[in-house]
């Protein structure tokens, strides 16, 4: 007699993969290990799709490394704004002009340096004046370098670059005197206005009238004004005394 073949038992059905990494997550003495195990949430969350079309947020990094010429060599002049001025008017007042800021970057950092570094009976007066004066030259580095880039140049900008560009001693690294100090500030001044004389008549007998303006209205009588301030610190006069 035929017997009747025994059905075949399904086999259990392959838990579906996000409850597969649920389970997983369990420590091995059958205990949830909460720390690790997936939220209901983020189980049931379904995946989005990279929508191609979607911009993307992800900043595009180290592009200096494979980077195209640049957008302009340093000493060089572009005509970018019609401002009335041939290219070798322009290109003769940014040589004038990044010589000038590279001094006067220079002697701003020195006014900081010597902000920080003063010391004696005067240190409270001389901290004020010098971070005062560094302010103000400040002022006068974003006007020349505005004025560069005016004229289709490109302001020197980087503390080696401006090392090298200086006409300004550079000063020792040492804690000094503030006699010393204000020496230091008178000289690199007088490098300044020096420069500023010739700097103007250049610029004026070339027709840069703006350039000429900058020189004589702003950095001149900066640097005229604040030689009066610093200097009147090291005039030796005897102190009174009362009969």
């Amino acid at each position: 007699m035929a017997t009747k073949a025994t059905p075949a038992k399904k086999a259990p059905a392959a838990p579906a993969p996000r409850v597969a990494a649920a389970k997983k997550a369990a420590s091995s003495n059958g205990k949830a290990d909460t720390a690790k195990a997936p939220q209901a949430a983020d189980i049931d969350a379904p995946v989005r799709p990279v929508d191609r079309n979607q911009p993307q947020v992800q900043p595009i990094l180290n592009q200096q490394r494979n980077a195209p010429a640049p957008l302009q060599k340093y000493g060089t002049v572009a005509q970018r704004l019609p401002i009335g001025l041939s290219e070798q008017v322009r290109q003769e007042s940014v040589t004038m002009l990044n010589q000038m800021l590279a001094d006067t970057i220079t002697l701003r950092d020195m006014y900081k340096k010597h902000h920080w570094q003063v010391v004696g009976p005067t240190f409270y007066q001389l901290h004020l004046l010098y971070d005062k004066h560094y302010e103000e030259q400040s002022e006068l580095v974003d006007t020349i370098a505005e004025r560069i880039q005016i004229l289709g140049g490109v302001a020197v900008a980087m503390a080696a670059d401006v090392a090298e560009l200086t006409s300004i001693p550079r000063p020792p690294k040492d804690r000094e005197e503030a006699p010393v100090q204000v020496s230091r500030l008178l000289e690199a001044h007088q490098i300044m206005l020096k420069n500023c004389h010739d700097f103007a008549k250049r610029a004026d007998d070339s027709g840069d009238d703006g350039t000429n303006d900058l020189i004589v209205s702003d950095v001149m009588r900066t640097n005229e004004m604040q030689v009066w301030f610093v200097s009147e610190h090291v005039v030796d006069t005897p102190l009174a005394k009362a009969d």
